[in-house]
């Protein structure tokens, strides 16, 4: 019992109270957020559109994604994170209750690609807040738990998708309406404003002949984050990644519809993924803390590959769970040091500008995944997932050769950091 207890406390222990509020708002969220996973199904089996043209409008909420997620880390550093969240939630709930009645194919495209927009927004802003709240000593855990209550979500979303898409895909999208009305309501009851006006600091100029240390700029943007090149190789990897998970939601329902197997089966893959994660992700933490991140991210990133590879040779249902199995390790291992590496690139100031192009991989991935994919899938059939999970071993290589410079320029910031004079208040006062 007392394992049991010290398990838990170096799991979850010591976290604040707004975090598990933000935490219980994700988990309803993505409990009831499955409509999208099955807009190519809906696109392809009711409304009649070819392989080519579904991949196309999924991939308009993908490019509306991408938008949204710089608009939302915008507005989660101006406008606050609380007030981003809230209205990303009540603007999305609308609009898929008008998805759900509309009939026109150029009509669901526009309604994805701004589905895509406000789907997107909450991801800066939910990740601020919990750095915002979350001492540094204890994201590592914060982040575990949050990709934890994502993928739990996401398990229970995907059986009860199954099930609605089969029954009504007009139930699917009115479910999902009201699953973020919810959220919205533990949003806006409990979560207060995290966001709080920096503290000016005086830049220390470097003694003479001392060694340069990066500094923060005096009047950062969006352009610092667009332009900090150290950064910009973690988000490039982070896409390849990206680009393998998104086959999960995009190409391969169509693969295995072309292989006789229908929305359940589909449901159950996905479930099982959620179900791994939801038992072995808060094991993660133990086994991956005594490694270096790029060796983590690149055992990550060839399991992933590894995984969709398979899918080359799958046609029947225990192939294509079996390697669910395979690229959901790899999943699981990927998602605390990517987290971490986000935080320790981003300035104080710029915490939710960083997550949004940190974020921005997921909705580009979401474009590129289908549009590319489904017209790879039609043309080149299986082989397909070979072209996956050779992109997939070239992105592991590159996690090894990116890490250790990365490491030492966030030794190099942190030294920098420390030379100032003043301190966040925020960053000084212990949360229990």
């Amino acid at each position: 019992m007392h394992a049991l207890r010290r398990w838990w406390h170096d799991t979850a222990g010591g976290l604040p109270a707004t975090f598990w509020y933000l935490w219980a708002g994700l988990l309803i969220n993505r409990a009831g957020a499955f409509a999208m996973l099955f807009l190519s199904l809906y696109l392809t089996d009711v409304r009649g559109a070819s392989v080519g043209l579904a991949g196309t409008v999924v991939g308009a909420y993908g490019a509306g994604g991408a938008a949204g997620v710089l608009l939302g880390g915008v507005l989660a550093d101006r406008w606050g994170r609380r007030a981003t969240l809230l209205a990303a939630h009540l603007v999305t709930a609308g609009l898929m209750v008008t998805l759900a009645f509309s009939r026109p194919l150029l009509l669901i495209a526009v309604l994805s690609a701004l589905i895509g927009v406000v789907h997107s927004m909450p991801s800066p802003a939910f990740v601020a807040a919990i750095v915002d709240v979350v001492p540094a000593e204890r994201r590592s855990r914060a982040f575990n738990l949050q990709f934890w209550a994502f993928n739990l979500g996401m398990a229970v979303a995907s059986l009860l998708a199954g099930v609605l898409a089969e029954a009504s895909f007009t139930a699917l999208f009115l479910v999902d309406a009201g699953a973020t009305l919810t959220a919205a309501a533990v949003i806006g009851w409990k979560v207060p404003e995290t966001l709080r006006a920096a503290t000016p600091t005086i830049e220390l100029q470097p003694a003479a002949h001392s060694v340069p240390e990066p500094t923060r700029p005096r009047r950062p943007g969006l352009h610092t984050a667009l332009t900090d090149r150290t950064f910009l190789v973690f988000v490039g990897l982070t896409f390849v990644l990206a680009v393998l998970t998104m086959q999960t939601s995009t190409i391969m329902p169509l693969a295995m519809s072309a292989d006789g197997l229908g929305p359940s089966a589909y449901g159950s893959v996905v479930a099982l993924g959620g179900a791994l994660i939801v038992v072995g992700q808060l094991f993660v933490p133990r086994l991956i803390d005594r490694h270096r991140k790029d060796v983590v991210l690149a055992a990550s990133t060839a399991l992933l590959a590894i995984g969709f590879g398979v899918l080359a040779v799958a046609d029947e249902l225990a192939v294509y769970l079996g390697a669910a199995a395979v690229w959901t390790v790899g999943s699981m291992l990927a998602a605390p040091p990517n987290a971490q590496i986000n935080a320790d690139l981003a300035p104080p100031q710029l915490r939710a500008r960083y997550q949004s192009v940190f974020y921005l991989t997921f909705p580009a991935a979401a474009f590129v995944a289908p549009t590319l994919g489904g017209v790879s899938l039609q043309h080149l059939g299986d082989r397909h997932w070979l072209i996956v999970g050779g992109l997939g071993l070239v992105a592991a290589i590159g996690h090894l050769l990116a890490g250790p410079p990365r490491e030492r320029h966030v030794a190099a910031l942190r030294r920098a950091d420390e030379q100032k004079p003043t301190t966040r208040a925020e960053d000084r006062a212990p949360i229990t």
